[in-house]
C-alpha cells in the first residue's frame, strides 16, 4: 500500500491493519519465489555466503488448490439476461482473472473486485448515464476493509498504482454507506510525489446493492487482528516450505558433491612453478593402463566416491510433504513419495475424505463472490444502462469437476448403467461423454439401434 493513501485513510479515522499486511506481505513473498532474508541467505563453515536454491512449492500448492474450484458455467437467469451477464464478465477477462484469483486466495487468504464505469456522461442534474461496466480485480494488498459486520465486509478501500504519461499515479476508491443504508463510491488520485489531484476527485451516488465482492479462504481465520481478511493458507505452511527447500538443498548438494576424486600420493606427481602437482603424459597413460592392478596401490592411488544419501532425504521429503499436507487442509496424503514419485492433488483426491470437505466448503465461497459480482453488474446495467435485469433472479454456479473425478471410472459406471436399466437416455448420456458426441447425434444412434431390434422382431415373428 502507497504511503499516502495509508495518510489519507487515517485522515478520514480510517487505521491501517499493519498487523495484517505484515502477514500478507510474507506469504507472498513465499508464493511469488522471492529470496526469503534470513532463512535464505547462507554461510559456510569457512564463512563463505551463499545461496538457497528454491522449489516454490508454494506456488505449486496454491495452483493446486485453485484447479478444484475452476467454473463450467455462470447461469445468471434465462435468455437475454444471462446472455448479457455472461458478456459483461467476458468483456472483463473474468474467467482468466478468476483463475488467477483462485490463487491468490490461496496464497494471502482474501482477494475482492468492484465494479466501475468508465466514460459515463455527467448530465448538468449531477446524474450519470451510459458508460461501459468493468471490473477491477483487486489483491489482498491493495484491499482495506472499512467496516466488518458479522464477518461481512460493508464498506471498503481498494487502491493500486499505474503509469500515466511516464509517472506514477495512485488511485483510491472507497465504497461506504451514507445514512440511507446506500452506497457512496468516491475515487482519489494522487501524483508521483503524494499529492492528491482535486479535480480529479470523483463522488457518485449508488444504491443499496454492495458494488463490491469480497472471496477469502473458507478457512476460519484464527489469527489475531486479520478482521475482514481470510486466513492466508501459506501462513501455517510457511515452516514445511522452508523444510522441503533444506531437503533439496541436501540432495542437491549430495548431487553437487557426487563426482568421483582420484587421490594420487605425491610421490608420483612432478611439481611445477606454481608449486602445483602434476602428472606427467606417461604417468597418465600408465593409470589408464594398469588401473587398480598397481603395486600397492592404496598408498599410491585411491578412488573417493562420495554417497549419496538418497533414502535419508527421501524419508525427510516424506514427513515434509505430508506435514505440508495436513497444513494445507488435505490430509497427510496430497502430497506423498510412492514408489519413488510424487502423488499429487490429482491421484489422491479419488479418496476425497479430508480433501472433498475443504473443497466443499471453498466453492460456497466462491459461489458467493460470484453472486455478488454478477448482482452488482446486473445493479450497475439497470442504473446507467438502462436494461431491465431482476436482481432475484437465482445465480447458478456450475464447477468444472474434471480435477476430482476418475474420468475412465465414471464412464465405466454409466456404461454399467445404461446396459443394466432398459433407459434410452442413460445409453444417449454416455454415448454423449465417451465419444464426445452431441445430444442429437446420440439420440439418432440410438433411435436406429432400436429401429434395426424392432425389423428384426417383427422377422422373427412371421417366421
Amino acid at each position: 500500500m502507497e504511503g499516502c493513501v495509508k495518510t489519507f485513510l487515517e485522515k478520514k479515522g480510517y487505521p491501517i491493519n499493519t498487523k495484517a499486511a505484515e502477514i500478507i506481505q510474507i506469504c507472498d513473498d513465499w508464493y511469488s519465489n522471492r529470496r526469503i532474508t534470513g532463512f535464505h541467505d547462507r554461510r559456510t563453515i569457512q564463512g563463505v555466503e551463499y545461496e538457497l536454491s528454491r522449489l516454490n512449492f508454494a506456488k505449486r500448492c496454491c495452483s493446486d488448490d485453485a484447479n478444484q474450484c475452476e467454473i463450467l458455467e455462470i447461469n445468471a437467469g434465462a435468455g437475454e439476461q444471462a446472455e448479457a451477464v455472461n458478456t459483461l464478465l467476458s468483456d472483463s477477462q473474468f474467467n482468466t482473472q478468476y483463475r488467477k484469483q483462485l490463487e491468490k486466495t490461496s496464497a494471502d487468504g482474501t482477494v475482492a473486485c468492484y465494479v466501475r464505469l468508465d466514460r459515463a456522461v455527467l448530465y448538468n442534474d449531477n446524474k450519470v448515464r451510459g458508460g461501459r461496466i468493468r471490473l477491477n480485480y483487486v489483491e489482498a494488498d491493495c484491499f482495506i476493509p472499512l467496516t466488518v459486520e458479522n464477518d461481512i465486509v460493508t464498506e471498503a478501500a481498494f487502491s493500486g498504482s499505474a503509469l500515466k504519461k511516464g509517472k506514477k499515479q495512485t488511485t483510491l476508491v472507497m465504497f461506504t454507506l451514507d445514512e440511507r443504508n446506500t452506497y457512496i463510491a468516491e475515487t482519489h488520485i494522487f501524483d508521483d510525489m503524494g499529492h492528491e489531484l482535486k479535480e480529479l476527485e470523483a463522488v457518485l451516488q449508488l444504491g443499496d446493492v454492495k458494488p463490491f465482492a469480497v472471496m477469502r479462504n473458507a478457512e476460519v481465520n484464527n489469527l489475531d487482528n486479520m478482521e475482514g481478511f481470510g486466513l492466508p493458507k501459506l501462513w501455517n505452511a510457511i515452516p514445511m516450505l522452508k523444510a522441503i527447500d533444506l531437503c533439496y538443498n541436501v540432495l542437491y548438494s549430495d548431487l553437487d558433491k557426487a563426482e568421483k576424486i582420484l587421490l594420487v600420493n605425491e610421490l608420483l606427481c612432478e611439481f611445477g612453478k606454481d608449486g602445483k602437482p602434476a602428472l606427467t603424459p606417461e604417468q597418465k597413460k600408465l593409470f589408464v593402463l594398469l588401473g587398480e592392478k598397481l603395486p600397492k596401490d592404496k598408498e599410491l592411488i585411491q578412488e573417493y566416491n562420495p554417497d549419496i544419501r538418497i533414502d535419508q532425504i527421501t524419508k525427510a521429503f516424506e514427513l515434509a510433504l505430508s506435514i505440508l499436507s495436513m497444513s494445507f487442509g488435505y490430509g497427510t496424503k496430497k502430497y506423498s513419495f510412492e514408489n519413488g514419485q510424487i502423488t499429487t492433488a490429482t491421484e489422491y483426491i479419488g479418496e476425497r475424505q479430508d480433501q472433498m470437505q475443504e473443497l466443499n466448503r471453498q466453492r460456497q465461497e466462491a459461489t458467493r463472490y460470484i453472486q455478488d459480482i454478477c448482482k452488482a453488474l446486473m445493479w450497475f446495467s439497470n442504473t446507467f444502462n438502462g436494461t431491465g435485469f431482476s436482481l432475484d433472479t437465482e445465480i447458478l454456479v456450475d464447477f468444472d469437476d474434471s480435477y476430482i473425478t476418475d474420468k475412465e471410472t465414471e464412464l465405466e459406471r454409466k456404461r454399467n448403467d445404461a446396459l443394466s436399466f432398459d433407459i434410452p437416455q442413460l445409453t444417449i448420456w454416455y454415448l454423449m461423454d465417451a465419444y464426445s458426441l452431441t445430444e442429437n447425434e446420440a439420440t439418432a444412434l440410438v433411435s436406429a439401434k432400436q429401429e434395426r431390434e424392432e425389423e428384426d422382431s417383427d422377422r422373427d415373428n412371421e417366421d
